[in-house]
């Protein structure tokens, strides 16, 4: 938390939740199940969010396959060169996202920036899919190229700003994740200025929604940081079941709401059967990565070389493309636990 001192008094500069408006918050919310969505028509941020690819049948038929499993939430990356491209347009693209998610009874969670995959975004025409590669179109946010500190930086200001004075009291969002594995991509802690930028004009706006920036990996230095400017604690774990409820309990000692924004990765143990159990009787707010196979290739593990064929187990997602499921056995269990099944 920001602050400053004055006649000797230390005054809290940042507008962040305190514990008690947190957890009063939770308080209303119900057990918030769901995915990191992407249709599988898109390949990318880009190719879902600009205006020529932007396909809302396919989005409005894949939720519905989430929401027969009981899901209630969706969490969305948007792009900082989709936004710069059409600004409004870009928002009337996310209303119209936001009024399918609420036909299908679910809120979203916006991601702004990204440090993970390709370095280079460009608009336009995306990439075709690389057979068997794992994410092999998905795309920075801001690139390699966008990161000129400080000079970049009041462009991607307006963009955040202007997107949550748009939305900032919303009720069909349900948070705002300002920042997706700071640091990854070998940034350490180069990426620390954007992460100290976008949670400053977070709290210039202070939506009515919370915000956060999610730990994912051993860097002391931003998980700090991170932890303690956040309004909810969030985390990313796709690990067993054991190491699972181990990060559950030691990010307890915050005191605040703790959601999980990404998990489920079979071939690493973190597994529809064993972890979803967890989050239900920890009542901790679940999002896993993936819901139907498509050109992401997530159903492919991280490291895939092109040509690997289909892996026994998939990766990620949930569904094919047809709506059947990948395991029914999971999505029974999404049903019991969610209640959709009763």
């Amino acid at each position: 938390m920001l602050t400053g001192l004055i006649c000797g008094i230390v005054m809290q500069t940042s507008t962040q939740w305190s514990p008690d408006q947190a957890n009063a918050w939770q308080a209303k919310q119900p057990w918030v199940v769901g995915c990191n969505f992407l249709p599988s028509s898109a390949i990318n941020q880009l190719e879902m969010w600009q205006s020529d690819t932007f396909d809302p049948q396919t989005i409005d038929r894949e939720l519905g396959y989430a929401e027969s499993i009981g899901m209630n939430a969706v969490r969305v990356y948007l792009h900082d060169i989709a936004y710069e491209q059409d600004p409004k347009g870009f928002k009337d693209r996310m209303s119209q996202f936001l009024s399918i998610a609420d036909k299908h009874k679910f809120r979203a969670l916006f991601v702004f920036f990204d440090d993970c995959w390709n370095p280079d975004p460009k608009a336009g025409k995306q990439p075709e899919p690389k057979p068997g590669v794992h994410n092999s179109g998905w795309v920075r946010s801001p690139g390699d190229h966008q990161r000129n500190w400080p000079g970049d930086l009041n462009r991607l200001e307006v963009f955040v700003k202007d997107i949550l004075t748009t939305f900032k009291t919303d009720e069909r969002i349900y948070a705002w994740d300002l920042y997706n594995e700071p640091g990854n991509s070998g940034y350490n802690e180069k990426s620390m200025p954007l992460l100290k930028k976008v949670l400053e004009w977070g709290w210039s706006i202070r939506p009515s929604q919370p915000m956060t920036v999610g730990v994912w990996y051993d860097n002391k230095e931003l998980n700090d940081y991170q932890t303690a400017n956040s309004d909810i604690v969030s985390f990313h774990n796709y690990n067993d079941a054991p190491n699972l409820k181990a990060e559950i309990d030691g990010l307890r000692k915050f005191g605040r709401p703790i959601i999980n924004t990404e998990w489920m990765a079979r071939s690493n143990k973190s597994l529809v059967s064993t972890n979803l159990p967890i989050f239900h009787q920890e009542k901790v707010a679940c999002i896993n990565w993936g819901l139907v196979s498509g050109k992401s290739n997530t159903i492919f593990p991280w490291g895939s070389k092109e040509g690997s064929p289909e892996p026994t187990p998939w990766f990620h997602d949930l569904f094919r493309k047809d709506g059947s499921p990948y395991d029914p056995a999971e999505t029974e269990l999404f049903k019991k636990l969610t209640g959709r099944g009763d």
